[in-house]
């Protein structure tokens, strides 16, 4: 993926909106289609729609965590006033992306769309509980995101969901 900007900071009520609405929009479109149609597409890294339902789905889960990371501070912050970056992901996190979809072969697109909603219930929670100033806290994802802790939040779990289920739905 070329290096990609995501938006200015928001305050923690705005990306909790954006996880909430991003959430159900997601959710919504996703159990709309017929099974059938998730074996078809052929997307990054050669997945059919229902892979990368499975990549959203087990990628969800990390959220928290990097909220989690934000309160011990990351190894390596970047500055806070540099908006929230990715990189090409680095070929360890393309690995555990293949292995996450992998471990989820053989669950149902119903299985697949619970998970989704179970984690992304548990991020909203995270970002509930959290104070607002952890939200200008300097972060960097697995992935490569770097930025604030709402500026990568919003990239990852937001932005890059929507991507997705653009891809997956077409619309």
């Amino acid at each position: 993926m070329p290096e990609q900007t995501a938006q200015q900071s928001l305050t923690k009520s705005e990306l909790l909106q954006r996880l909430q609405d991003g959430g159900a929009d997601a959710i919504m479109r996703l159990r709309a289609m017929p099974e059938d149609s998730f074996e078809g597409g052929r997307y990054e890294s050669g997945w059919n729609a229902r892979q990368i339902l499975a990549h959203l789905s087990s990628i969800e889960w990390t959220y928290p965590r990097l909220i989690d990371g934000a309160r011990g501070g990351p190894p390596t912050a970047p500055s806070p006033a540099a908006p929230a970056t990715l990189a090409a992901p680095a070929a360890p996190i393309l690995s555990y992306n293949d292995r996450q979809v992998e471990k989820r072969a053989d669950y149902t697109i119903g299985q697949l769309l619970d998970e989704f909603e179970t984690n992304r219930a548990a991020t909203i929670a995270a970002v509930v509980a959290a104070d607002e100033e952890l939200f200008s806290r300097p972060v960097r994802s697995a992935g490569g995101a770097q930025g604030t802790l709402a500026e990568v939040l919003n990239y990852v779990a937001v932005l890059h969901v929507a991507m997705h289920v653009k891809d997956i739905t077409g619309a």
